[in-house]
């Protein structure tokens, strides 16, 4: 028997986490996987050693113990059935959750954690976990709508195939386990100096570049189609920018994914400019899906 690898939700006690954990929950019990909700900092650095004034505060250590043990019950109120775990860590909550994933089915976590500065649409944790996991990240954010599912529509940015399978094998799955439609858009754009001219002479390669986005959406579809063959496709070819088109259409979706390519040995952040500017406005969460290359 295959031991599951649970849901691994980073929370910190804000409302952002806290969203996080509610959905997770919600998406723990459709897969029927474990979760494991995470709490760490360094509190220990920032302990003083000399005694407190106040000696009835509880120190940080006491408040990570307690912030762990309210989403443990609050997980359990939305849904018993859900198997839930709990772990504190002396470590930074970015590295933490990080080395967490190499056992995670998937990391989520909110838009914004408890230390962020409210002019941030995204929390630095979040956008440095998103930009750097080997496993699928998810960022709870959106709209009421969105974060409730209710618009039974999983939304799939199609890159190119080499760089975006993992996605879509992702959002196959995430589609068939919700019984809902799975939008697929793949954009393009027709360089000005192709166009320049009549209306005419134009469209030729105008339609040459459609062609090659439609071709491109079908070779990443392929091998998922056929593995799924219940899941309901909405194809479409969208002129434009990619980033603008999925974070409008984001508002008719219940979860937007989207791949990110993790090459070996570069330890910097690698997350391209659709899935940063989805991370920032899309008005669902988003689900960051990595693709070895």
């Amino acid at each position: 028997m295959t031991l599951e690898l649970p849901l691994v939700v980073g929370v910190d006690g804000s409302d952002g986490s806290l969203l996080a954990v509610d959905w997770a929950v919600d998406e723990a019990a459709r897969h029927g996987l474990p979760l494991r909700l995470v709490h760490a900092s360094l509190w220990e650095r920032y302990e003083g050693t000399t005694p407190s004034v106040t000696l009835e505060r509880p120190s940080a250590q006491v408040m990570a113990d307690h912030i762990v043990a309210s989403a443990a019950e609050r997980a359990q109120r939305r849904n018993p059935d859900v198997k839930v775990s709990t772990d504190v860590l002396l470590a930074d909550a970015a590295d933490a959750l990080l080395r967490e994933g190499n056992n995670a089915t998937a990391l989520i976590t909110g838009s914004r954690g408890r230390s962020e500065l409210t002019g941030l649409l995204l929390g630095s944790v979040g956008l440095a976990v998103a930009a750097r996991a080997h496993c699928p990240v998810i960022v709870v954010r959106g709209d009421k709508a969105g974060l409730a599912g209710t618009h039974e529509r999983i939304l799939l940015g199609a890159g190119d195939p080499a760089a975006s399978g993992e996605a879509a094998r992702f959002a196959f799955r995430e589609a068939e386990v919700r019984g809902c439609t799975l939008d697929v858009v793949r954009t393009w754009r027709c360089p000005a100096h192709e166009t320049a001219g009549t209306a005419a002479l134009a469209e030729a390669p105008a339609r040459e570049h459609e062609e090659q986005a439609r071709t491109r959406l079908e070779e990443l579809l392929r091998d998922a189609v056929g593995d799924h063959p219940d899941v309901r496709v909405s194809r479409s070819t969208v002129e434009g920018p990619a980033h603008k088109v999925l974070v409008h259409r984001s508002a008719a979706a219940d979860l937007v994914i989207v791949g990110a390519q993790r090459r070996q040995g570069h330890f910097g952040l690698q997350l391209g400019r659709v899935a940063h500017t989805l991370l920032h406005h899309a008005q669902c969460p988003v689900a960051v899906v990595p693709q070895r290359v």
